[in-house]
């Protein structure tokens, strides 16, 4: 006998075109579960109508921030929201709401008092027993798919350092709250299965990082310029690397790869990938048949070698005495040599045709103190 088929969850999105709900839509659609319902401004009224008639929850983004007069707060804002609730009661329906709200609700700007009258107007709604809203109070997002150049100072320095334009900073000191996309839709996610009593509640803040519009700039410009210095930007942060993945996401889609500097000689070419104070650097190089490379060792600095096409053998001798130790090694195989310090090394091509290295250093070269001495294997 054939099981009946799993109950999914309808989850209507306001606001599905916009930047957090381009997002979270395509977090949902992944989702077999859930049955998705899409509401923008340019859907057809009924739209709303269906969604709401069928939805379990109710995912309300759609919003105005940018009006063309004032009167749009209030009709986009307190005006939809209280279009939603209404409906609701006119279909006797009672799904659960999660709105996205703004800081800006607790401050008396145009903006600010249409959100803050939206959320009366939810808090009004579950005012009678059986209905269930959570208000997120959100500040500066940032993340792909945010439209530059519009209301968004993180998206407008990333397009623009991206295409080259140039950023005008007025102000470096002042200061912003930045919440990153992806905690916006991790937190909307889990209202699905979070377990809520009736009433509007507000939720807690959710993750940010505050930051001046001057490092701001600064840091985004550092990602620009990685391509020519190589420096890695610290990763151990949360913020950068979330910062790092939305300034790439503003790349012009000609400009995804890029030449390394690569340093020839008769022996091939070497090219650094990678460099970080805190990982050291990453190289790779081109050696021709019968050419060694190396014959030095190091006091600290330590590295590691794995061939990626060709034959090779890797030779080591203590430097105060002793056996010659050989490591044949080949493309054919992903292994790895480490080099310790204090072994005077090289590695041979024995191969008829170009041998292909990826090299790891413990710290990045420094010309000053290269940590290198010049001694046969």
């Amino acid at each position: 006998m054939s099981s009946l088929p799993e109950a999914k969850t309808n989850v209507l999105v306001t606001g599905a075109a916009g930047f957090v709900g381009r997002n979270l839509c395509i977090e949902l659609a992944r989702r077999p579960e859930v049955r998705l319902f899409r509401y923008d401004v340019d859907s057809e009224s009924d739209e709303l109508h269906r969604g709401l008639a069928a939805a379990d929850f109710v995912l309300h983004l759609a919003g105005v921030n940018r009006p063309k007069n004032v009167e749009e707060f209030q009709l986009g804002n307190a005006g939809l929201t209280q279009e939603i609730c209404s409906k609701l009661v006119e279909l006797g329906r009672t799904p659960r709401i999660v709105f996205s709200s703004s800081i800006q609700a607790d401050r008396d700007n145009p903006y600010g008092q249409s959100k803050r009258a939206a959320e009366e107007a939810l808090q009004q709604y579950c005012a009678t027993d059986g209905r269930t809203c959570v208000i997120y109070r959100l500040k500066n997002l940032f993340g792909k798919w945010c439209r530059p150049n519009y209301n968004s100072v993180t998206a407008t320095f990333c397009h623009n350092i991206a295409h080259d334009i140039d950023i005008t900073v007025s102000n470096p000191a002042a200061v912003i709250e930045l919440t990153y996309i992806d905690d916006v839709v991790s937190a909307f996610l889990s209202e699905l299965a979070m377990e809520r009593s009736n009433g509007c509640h507000v939720a807690d803040p959710l993750p940010s990082q505050t930051v001046s519009l001057g490092n701001l700039a600064a840091l985004i410009r550092s990602f620009r310029s990685h391509r020519k210095t190589l420096q890695v930007p610290d990763f151990s942060r949360p913020f950068v690397r979330a910062l790092y993945a939305t300034y790439l996401s503003y790349l012009p889609s000609g400009d995804f790869s890029y030449a390394l500097n690569v340093r020839t000689d008769d022996r091939g070419g070497l090219a650094e990938l990678l460099k970080s104070p805190s990982f050291g650097q990453i190289f790779v190089s081109r050696t021709k048949p019968g050419i060694t490379r190396g014959n030095h060792y190091h006091h600290t600095k330590t590295e590691k070698f794995m061939v990626l096409q060709g034959r090779a053998v890797v030779r080591f001798r203590h430097i105060t005495g002793g056996d010659v130790l050989e490591y044949p090694v080949s493309g054919d195989e992903y292994r790895v040599v480490d080099i310790p310090p204090g072994y005077t090394h090289s590695i041979e091509n024995v191969g008829a045709d170009e041998l292909v290295t990826l090299f790891w250093a413990s710290g990045v070269f420094d010309p000053d103190r290269p940590d290198t001495y010049r001694m046969p294997v």
